[in-house]
């Protein structure tokens, strides 16, 4: 059974037309346009548009491919053109720097398929797959397994990339492979075993291999009635105690075990504390807030400050959850 369905057509860059020409070792200056395709590569695209904070400077180059074929030849674009490349999902769990990005920015939130089969129960996905839709599509025919994730903002692609979780679940525990793309163009399929998880992490951060698709195994045949109501509480759980009234990228920082680190920066008494727009949120302490016009530097110095201060309160070092994309500055005043 098929969900949903991106139509796109094909981005080539054999036929590429610009409104200006290309000088050495620079960007474009304007659009990009692929011929007899619905794609275009973009100059100096704000990225607070893209990201959950609503914060971050412009890309370079931006590009949203609707399918895989599309994806292959931004890819080829960016290496004919040695330029870097960033993947950008549904922009949470990120936090873009005010200067923006450098190079060519390929958002994967547009790449969408899901395929659930009942004969192995599995749902197979396109990496820009919504993961709280998918959870309420589960629910909605009765499949288990996914109940968990109604509440987690992103991306079927970033939560392989990130290991995502909640409620004592997470994807290395329902995914069978993932399809990663390389730079060069070649499609691999990897296992969970080949993806090196832990908590919150996987061998794909900070590499530069994408995933297009996931397959998961979940469990159908259950009543769709019942499952829909488990998954309805756990998103009344996640409303009733996390933020989610201002922009936010969800969870700040990994939890150092044995204690929580939203416990630990209540402990230290920064719920409420504020740097420019950026708070530390009242409801959930793990969670920094835009309470309006932010920027990203505050945001960066709040999270410093919150490791310095949890440092010298308890002697621990609390690793960031949300990953960083840009230059900030090393120190903040």
């Amino acid at each position: 059974m098929t969900i949903s369905q991106a139509a796109g057509k094909v981005c080539t860059v054999s036929a590429l037309n610009t409104k200006k020409q290309q000088t050495t070792n620079s960007v474009e200056s304007e659009v990009i346009y692929l011929p007899n395709t619905d794609c275009a590569i973009k100059p100096q695209a704000y990225l607070s548009a893209f990201t959950s904070y609503r914060v971050g400077g412009a890309a370079d180059l931006y590009v949203s491919p609707r399918n895989l074929e599309a994806l292959q030849a931004s890819l080829k674009y960016a290496k004919e053109r040695n330029l870097k490349v960033t993947t950008l999902g549904a922009g949470s769990n990120l936090l873009v720097s005010d200067g923006g990005i450098s190079g060519l920015v390929i958002a994967t939130r547009h790449l969408r398929f899901s395929n659930f089969d009942p004969q192995t129960g599995q749902l197979t996905v396109a990496a820009g797959e919504s993961i709280p839709s998918l959870a309420w599509a589960a629910a909605e025919l009765g499949w288990q397994g996914l109940e968990w994730a109604v509440g987690i903002p992103g991306t079927a692609g970033g939560a392989v990339v990130m290991n995502a979780g909640a409620h004592n679940s997470c994807i290395a525990d329902m995914l069978v492979s993932a399809q990663v793309l390389s730079p060069d163009g070649t499609l691999e399929t990897l296992t969970p075993d080949q993806l090196g998880y832990s908590y919150r992490t996987s061998l794909l951060q900070g590499g530069n291999r994408i995933v297009t698709q996931a397959t998961l195994q979940l469990a159908p045949g259950a009543d769709p009635a019942k499952v829909v109501a488990v998954t309805k509480e756990h998103k009344k759980h996640r409303l009733s105690t996390q933020p989610y009234n201002f922009p936010s990228c969800g969870s700040v920082f990994r939890n150092p075990k044995p204690y929580s680190a939203g416990w630990l920066i209540e402990q230290t008494g920064l719920k409420g504390y504020q740097i420019g727009g950026a708070q530390v949120a009242l409801l959930h302490a793990n969670f920094i807030v835009n309470r309006g016009g932010a920027k990203a530097s505050d945001i960066f110095c709040l999270i410093r400050h919150i490791q310095h201060q949890v440092q010298e309160r308890w002697s621990i070092n609390l690793e960031p959850e949300v990953k960083m994309l840009g230059e900030f500055q090393s120190a903040c005043g």
